[in-house]
């Protein structure tokens, strides 16, 4: 798709009014593109105006913006400078008459309950919290786990450790004991911090004796400090286990760490395709700054706003959450429940409620809501609603529309938002003074330096080509834990000083960028490069199809064959009368030679709890391989499902 294709177009006073284009014009810029190559040619001086824009304030100022004296794999930002985050997210906040009554936390759980803290309140709830774990030995330096659902606790823990000059490292709320502990030994953290449990769908979930399973496998654990969620009976180890309240139940003021720019405040997990996870390391300077940058001059997140992304705090987006809201002076909403639950309405509801005014969601939840009536959504009031962020995964073009039409009225933009967590943020996204597509990129995110290469290591236009970045940015992540050799093979050994993500994507002659996949999916079908998103698109927009899946497998005669998996909407059946219209429907948009071996139904997709499909657990399971690690997945039993298939080839 390109310029010509676009549906939400910016008019002229609507960009004047947004943050980007007010800081362009500050800095001598009225056209995009110039500034946007400024931004990349002088990366020192993009984020040195950066930070004075987001109005960041320092302990001590630094000497200067960037140091690469260590090359581009670890680029010191802002050197000399001294600052904590949390000084920057809430205290300030909390310290200015103008602000500190200001909502800063609103959460929902799932049985409607509510709570909402100004800046003054958050402020004060992370300060007892800072002493209680200080009192129980959290020291600077150490390491923090957090395995807890989405609720207020889990925000004030999170920045309670930061503010020690701790680090925090996050899983998310649905893992099992091995992957906690996992997670927990990769990063030798001395307290974990749980609840009792949580509700979803009306339900109590426990979450203590998976706690307790993965602290046995965890000899680095000296304390388990424990949240009353559901009140439910729980397991209790007197020498090991605290009640929040206990370390919380005192009035306390807790003097802010005097932590260093450079200084770590967050360790956080990416599952690896095999092998152990990698530990992303983010600092006070990092990633909060790339979030907080992402969130206001990207997204156009103001002070008084409301940000709600639908996610879990062990994914890139809770955080960036937190960061991407706060430190912008805006409100954060979280949710603990989901979002069709009691009814397929509720999302929709939060945001009326709520008067959220910038929505974040999954391609995967829209393509789940498009099956109900679409009352749920117009019996609300979405008028306060300015933008819609999507993550996770790539769009078709129906779910897309359907959420831009039927939610957005043909008004509000969708920002398609790709980057990773080991970027803090953003690679690619949708600036809001630039015409939108479907399911495309208008943009690399300011200051980033992307290019898509060839396998020659060659930029090319118009072809699928590896996503590179050929500079350094503020939040990348500085290194993995303990494992920098990991770090550097990963990104950084295919071509000299230039960052491979791992995703597929097409840039056009207009600037619209579209990722196809991850490099790792790509189908090799008789020497056409395939990306699957470009076969599942085709095979969604038959309207007995809510999602779909794509793999390759070897064939005798091609090289490689597409095999297709299809979730139908309810109440349809399979058959071979649908099964040929759908080979019909990818012949006609991608030609005859690239038809699917198969199309396959089934009743769910493997999934993460953020949305992301998982292709590689599909491959492996159909061809009856080791899936590796499957911690993160929603739905393990799909896995099973599909291996079934394998079995049918054998019988």
């Amino acid at each position: 798709m390109g310029k010509a294709d676009a549906v939400w177009f910016p008019q002229d006073e609507y960009i004047k009014n947004t943050r980007l284009y007010q800081w362009m014009n500050k800095l001598g810029f009225s056209d995009y593109d110039a500034f946007y190559d400024k931004s990349i040619e002088d990366i020192g001086w993009f984020w040195d105006e950066a930070v004075k824009e987001l109005n960041i304030s320092w302990k001590k100022d630094y000497q200067k913006s960037l140091d690469l004296s260590h090359g581009f794999k670890y680029p010191s930002w802002f050197p000399g400078g001294r600052m904590n985050i949390v000084h920057n997210a809430v205290e300030k906040w909390a310290e200015a008459e103008d602000t500190k009554d200001q909502p800063a936390l609103i959460w929902e759980g799932d049985n409607n309950e509510e709570k909402t803290f100004t800046f003054a309140e958050l402020n004060q709830e992370i300060s007892r919290a800072a002493a209680g774990l200080s009192r129980i030995g959290v020291k600077p330096g150490d390491v923090v786990t957090i395995y807890m659902p989405m609720i207020p606790e889990t925000l004030i823990a999170l920045l309670a450790v930061a503010k020690i000059g701790a680090i925090f490292s996050p899983a998310f709320s649905g893992y099992g004991a091995e992957a906690v502990s996992a997670r927990i030994n990769a990063a030798q953290a001395k307290v974990l911090i749980t609840a009792d449990g949580f509700f979803r769908r009306g339900k109590k979930v426990s979450m203590k004796e998976e706690a307790d399973r993965a602290v046995m496998q965890s000899p680095s654990i000296e304390k388990v400090v424990v949240v009353r969620r559901t009140g439910a009976d729980i397991p209790w180890d007197s020498s090991r286990d605290i009640d929040w309240n206990t370390i919380t139940k005192n009035e306390s003021t807790f003097t802010t760490a005097d932590t260093d720019a450079s200084d770590p405040f967050m360790l956080i997990y990416t599952s690896g395709t095999t092998g152990k996870p990698k530990g992303a390391v983010h600092t006070h300077a990092g990633f909060p700054i790339k979030a907080a940058f992402d969130a206001g001059i990207c997204m156009d997140v103001k002070q008084g706003d409301t940000l709600f992304w639908y996610t879990d705090m062990g994914w890139m987006m809770g955080p960036f959450l937190i960061f991407g809201g706060l430190v912008n002076g805006a409100s954060v909403l979280m949710f603990e429940g989901t979002p069709d639950f009691p009814d397929p309405g509720r999302l929709w509801e939060i945001v009326s409620k709520h008067s959220v005014t910038h929505l974040g969601i999954s391609p995967t939840l829209i393509r789940s809501l498009m099956k109900y009536d679409t009352d749920y959504i117009y019996k609300h009031n979405l008028s306060s609603l300015r933008a819609i962020g999507s993550t996770g995964e790539p769009w078709n073009p129906e779910p897309w529309m359907w959420l831009f039409e039927k939610v957005g009225k043909n008004k509000v933009p969708i920002i398609n938002y790709s980057g990773g967590t080991e970027i803090s943020g953003g690679i690619l996204g949708n600036v809001l003074i630039r015409p939108i597509t479907p399911i495309t990129f208008n943009s690399p995110i300011p200051g980033m330096d992307v290019h898509v290469y060839n396998e020659k290591g060659d930029p090319v236009t118009n072809e699928v080509g590896e996503l590179v970045i050929c500079k350094p940015w503020v939040g990348m992540t500085n290194g993995f834990w303990k494992e920098n050799e990991r770090y550097e093979t990963t990104y950084w050994s295919r071509w000299p000083d230039t960052w491979v993500h791992g995703d597929w994507v097409i840039k056009d002659d207009d600037g619209y960028w579209t990722i196809t996949g991850r490099s790792d999916d790509i189908l090799n079908v008789a020497g056409k490069r395939l990306g699957p998103a470009e076969m599942e698109s085709a095979l969604v927009e038959h309207e007995s199809i809510i999602e779909a899946a794509t793999i390759g497998i070897p064939d005798p005669v091609k090289g490689e064959a597409a095999i297709c998996f299809a979730v139908l909407k309810p109440g349809v059946q399979a058959d071979d009368t649908l099964k040929a219209e759908l080979y019909q429907l990818v012949s006609k948009h991608l030609g005859k030679a690239l038809t699917p071996k198969d199309i396959l139904f089934v009743e769910e997709l493997p999934k993460t709890r953020n949305g992301k499909v998982m292709r590689r657990v599909i491959k492996s399971a159909y061809l009856n391989q080791d899936s590796g690690d499957l911690s993160s997945l929603e739905n393990p039993a799909t896995v099973e499902a599909i291996r079934l298939f394998w079995e049918g080839t054998k019988a």
